[in-house]
C-alpha cells in the first residue's frame, strides 16, 4: 500500500499531478479542492494517497491532508459510491461542506454533485452519518446531531435506542421527534435496533 508520497511536481494536468520521488514518477489522481492548493511546478509537495487496484488498472489518489483521504475512505465504501464518484464530489465540494450538507441532510444539494442521483444522496447520508459518528469529532470540529444524540438529549439512553434514533433521523425525522418516539416505547434489554424502529414506526400510523 502507497500511503504518502514526498517528492518534486513535475507536471500538473487537472486533476493529474505527476511528482518525481527518487527518480520514480507517480501520477496522481486528485479531487480539485486539493489539487488548487498544490505549489508550483518543481516544488517538493507531501501527498497523502490511497492505492486502488483493479484488473485493469492501478490508480493513485492523492490529498493535501489526512482528512479528505479518511473522507476519501469512507465515501468509497458507501453503496453506489466507487473512487471516481468520490472523486467527483470532494473536486465538487470541500470535506467540510460535504460533512455539513451531510449533516443537515441537505439532499438538494447533494444531488446537484456531478453523478450524485437523489438514491446516491440518501445512502450517502445514511451510511455516512455513521462514519461521521466515529471519525469528524477530532478531524473537523464540526456538531453534529449524533453528539446531540449522544450528549444534551440522551441522557440515559443506551446504545441500542440512540442507534434507533439516528436512523429515524435518517429517515426524515428531527431529532427530538426521533427521540421522543423511542423513549414513548420504554426500556428493554430485549429489544433490538431493528424492533425499535418498527415498533416505532408502527406507533405513529
Amino acid at each position: 500500500m502507497i500511503g504518502q508520497l514526498k517528492g518534486n511536481i513535475l507536471e500538473k494536468h487537472p486533476p493529474i499531478v505527476l511528482i518525481e520521488v527518487c527518480g520514480i514518477g507517480y501520477e496522481i489522481n486528485m479531487p480539485m479542492t486539493c489539487f488548487y492548493k498544490l505549489p508550483e511546478i518543481n516544488n517538493i509537495v507531501t501527498i497523502f494517497t490511497h492505492f486502488v487496484v483493479k484488473k485493469d488498472v492501478q490508480l493513485l489518489f492523492g490529498f493535501t491532508s489526512q482528512k479528505e483521504r479518511i473522507l476519501f475512505r469512507e465515501l468509497i465504501k458507501v453503496n453506489g459510491v466507487g473512487p471516481k464518484l468520490a472523486l467527483s464530489i470532494l473536486s465538487s465540494m470541500s470535506a467540510q461542506q460535504f460533512v455539513s450538507s451531510v449533516e443537515k441532510e441537505e439532499i438538494n444539494a447533494l444531488v446537484k454533485l456531478p453523478g450524485v442521483g437523489k438514491k446516491t444522496a440518501i445512502h450517502l447520508i445514511i451510511e455516512m452519518k455513521d462514519a461521521f459518528k466515529k471519525i469528524y469529532n477530532d478531524l473537523f470540529k464540526v456538531n453534529s446531531e449524533f453528539n446531540i444524540i449522544n450528549s444534551k438529549l440522551s441522557t440515559n439512553i443506551t446504545d441500542v435506542e440512540a442507534e434507533a434514533i439516528s436512523a429515524l433521523i435518517a429517515l426524515g425525522y428531527k431529532s427530538q421527534e426521533a427521540k421522543n418516539m423511542i423513549i414513548k416505547l420504554g426500556k428493554s434489554d430485549e429489544k433490538s435496533c431493528e424492533v425499535l424502529i418498527k415498533t416505532a414506526l408502527r406507533n405513529i400510523i
